[in-house]
């Protein structure tokens, strides 16, 4: 008699595990099922919608003035070269990613190529290294360096990814005409969003 009262809880505990198996596998498919519903549901919600695609190259893409994009060098009025050579900028660089070598030019004012005796004759930006943080341009103290807008800087090979003076001068730099600056007053939260 006792035995048979142990076999009978035995059973009655087997069919209560499996039932709870039984539970818990109905509980993660009804879970599952809520699950895709929600996401379905977010998904249709979203085809009705008004798209901020823009279709570049064709029309230009809206950046925000403080867009940092490719750096400038820039020149005076009279069309000397800004930049000192102090070393502030390499100095200030996190990426170590500007090289600069410095001459002094002893010549006359009209003939010098930067405003002050001291110019930088070589200053190379590594585009590869450079992280857009704009230190560069907040150690500068004749803001002679500043970020442009220029964002087009891809290419096929590492090595092109050095830009020298010459490509960074404002002067000779060839600027991307697939940008437009978003004025102060527009409200533009997106630099895909058309305004």
């Amino acid at each position: 008699m006792v035995l048979f009262r142990h076999l009978v809880a035995d059973q009655s505990f087997r069919n209560i595990g499996k039932l709870l198996k039984e539970m818990t596998l109905i509980s993660d498919v009804i879970q599952s099922t809520v699950a895709i519903v929600k996401g379905m549901s977010r998904t249709l919600s979203e085809i009705p919608r008004e798209k901020w695609t823009v279709q570049y190259p064709e029309d230009p893409v809206t950046v925000q003035p403080r867009y940092r994009g490719m750096h400038l060098l820039h020149v005076d009025e009279a069309g000397k070269e800004k930049c000192v050579a102090c070393y502030l900028c390499a100095a200030a660089c996190p990426s170590d990613c500007i090289y600069i070598e410095a001459e002094t030019d002893p010549r006359p004012y009209t003939e010098r190529i930067g405003r002050d005796e001291r110019y930088a004759k070589v200053y190379n930006i590594d585009y590869g290294r450079c992280i857009f943080c704009g230190f560069c341009v907040e150690a500068c103290p004749k803001d002679a360096i500043t970020h442009g807008y220029n964002f087009e800087i891809s290419v096929y090979n590492r090595t092109d990814l050095l830009k020298t003076k010459d490509d960074l001068l404002i002067t000779k730099q060839k600027q991307s005409m697939n940008y437009r600056v978003a004025l102060s007053t527009e409200d533009v939260d997106s630099e895909f969003k058309e305004v």
